[in-house]
């Protein structure tokens, strides 16, 4: 069997977003040879504002497409999912709005894969009211987002502080390889 495949993304466009360093972190403690982690910025595929009216005119966006085609190869998905206002964020919307349309490949992107979600916020809950929403909306997609979850609440103190890092790896260190484990019966 080929590697098994998990795409890695922070639902966040900003340069030195909280998340996009606690998704790196993540991939960072995984250890296994039969699994390749692809940790790419959504930064790098720029879509418009979802509208229907849009995609009847032009079609799928070109970078949307791209998406697509790297979430349809992977087995699963890591998603760490910033809070904006007691939810996910409009850019990590957009994407999962854009990459359900028909066009690129056959068929859903998302059903019946797993996800981890993970968030990072400097407030108090760590982006947890997000990640509820997130789940709510990936389970309707036929994702199966694994019950292991974890909020780094004060991001600003913890990412990037060498300590704090040390100790965040080691809470996400068996949450990713159970969720690899998790992964490799499904895939």
């Amino acid at each position: 069997m080929d590697k098994l495949k998990i795409l890695a993304f922070a639902g966040s466009t900003r340069k030195d977003s909280y998340n996009k360093q606690l998704i790196r972190l993540a991939a960072e403690v995984f250890d296994d040879t039969q699994v390749e982690i692809t940790v790419i910025d959504l930064k790098d595929f720029p879509m418009p504002l979802y509208d229907g009216d849009h995609e009847g005119a032009n079609g799928l966006p070109e970078k949307a497409s791209e998406l697509k085609k790297l979430m349809a190869d992977a087995h699963a998905f890591m998603i760490s999912s910033p809070e904006y206002n007691g939810s996910f964020s409009a850019v990590l919307k957009n994407t999962i709005d854009w990459t359900t349309r028909p066009g690129a490949v056959e068929g859903s992107v998302y059903q019946g894969k797993p996800a981890l979600i993970i968030s990072a916020s400097p407030g108090g809950l760590g982006g947890l009211r997000g990640l509820r929403h997130l789940r709510e909306l990936l389970g309707n997609l036929g994702v199966l987002v694994v019950p292991a979850q974890h909020a780094v609440s004060k991001a600003h103190e913890v990412l990037g502080d060498e300590t704090s890092s040390e100790e965040l790896k080691k809470i996400l260190t068996p949450m990713v390889a159970g969720f690899v484990e998790i992964v490799k019966k499904f895939a």
